[in-house]
């Protein structure tokens, strides 16, 4: 295994700084004891006093903050095949392990998340797209879901082939038609309207609080203007894992349609952590999504759910398909 905990390390100098900071707190209060003896009681209520205000100002402050600071409760491991990799509680809202975690990376088809849950927060998921002239946007050697030019597909199964077979022609059909039917411009022209759904990308990535991050594709094609980072991710799949179309479809490993031609296409996920034939496979991971191009390397999204606890695990930038892999089952073996 590549990926060594430095942990046994971690724990020896956690013990000798707690055993020293008890004698020298001990310490203290002897003298404090001593050197306040003679003090009035007026003064020791004000002081008590003053205690509480910071510890209520203190306990505020934590309320108010929905992530808690950035804490590492598992030693570092050792990779340097990945960029950043997070494990996130959802529901203490605390980060169990990062690294890297607000570097700014290529996200590959991880955009494809938010490509999503913004044409599904502005049409109606039963809404029918046609499969058009948009299809010459696509670019070459990409991942494809089977669309056909003249095709009938509801925004819910395009959704399927998109984060299912990370299909980019399902990327740019709800893209141009989402665009289309939200500005009311039928008349809008292909790259026009992947701009102006580029533009909604980001302004709902700003509204739900991706704060570093920015989109210029709905594929997540390597472009030198778009990158996001692992935090800016744990907040998009916290939000998509409410969108039901999402939640469901990306923990589905295999899917058929029929579109209203008659014709049907059937879709594979792509994340080997579902599919019970692959050596990754993992009991309890509920999805999310995988992505990968030249400059972004390897990606993966992962929620977990263990024990009625659930997780979510972001790797970037690995290597090869098997590290990322590799190392989200090392991250999720420390869920507790």
């Amino acid at each position: 295994m590549a990926y060594k905990i430095r942990k046994g390390r971690l724990i020896t100098a956690v013990s000798i700084a707690a055993a020293f900071c008890v004698i020298c707190l001990a310490v203290l209060a002897v003298v404090v004891l001593k050197g306040r003896k003679s003090e009035s009681s007026s003064v020791i209520s004000e002081e008590v006093t003053t205690t509480a205000e910071e510890t209520t100002s203190i306990s505020t402050t934590v309320m108010t903050t929905s992530v808690q600071p950035v804490t590492t409760t598992i030693a570092l491991i050792d990779s340097t095949e990945c960029k950043s990799a997070v494990l996130y509680a959802m529901g203490g809202k605390k980060y169990l392990y990062s690294d890297g975690i607000n570097d700014r990376n290529a996200p590959a088809s991880l955009t494809k998340l938010l490509t999503a849950a913004v044409a599904l927060k502005y049409v109606n998921s039963e809404a029918v797209f046609p499969v058009g002239s948009e299809q010459a946007l696509v670019h070459a050697n990409s991942s494809l879901c089977g669309l056909m030019l003249g095709d009938e597909v509801t925004l819910k199964d395009l959704v399927a082939g998109l984060l299912m077979s990370s299909g980019n022609d399902a990327a740019y059909t709800i893209a141009v038609c989402t665009a289309r039917a939200h500005s009311k411009d039928p008349d809008m022209s292909d790259s026009e309207a992947v701009e102006f759904f580029c533009g909604m990308m980001n302004s709902f990535a700003d509204y739900i609080g991706m704060k570093n991050s920015h989109f210029t594709t709905p594929d997540g094609w390597d472009d030198s203007d778009q990158y996001t980072t692992a935090a800016d991710l744990i907040v998009l799949t916290e939000y998509a894992m409410t969108v039901p179309e999402i939640s469901e479809v990306v923990g589905t490993y295999s899917k058929e349609v029929v579109l209203s031609s008659g014709r049907s296409i059937s879709w594979t996920n792509s994340n080997s952590l579902i599919d019970p034939t692959s050596p990754y496979y993992t009991e309890g991971v509920l999805g999310v999504k995988t992505g990968t191009t030249d400059i972004a390397g390897n990606n993966l999204i992962t929620v977990y759910k263990k024990k009625r606890r659930a997780y979510i695990s972001v790797v970037m930038g690995c290597n090869t398909d098997s590290e990322r892999y590799e190392l989200t089952k090392e991250l999720l073996s420390y869920c507790e």
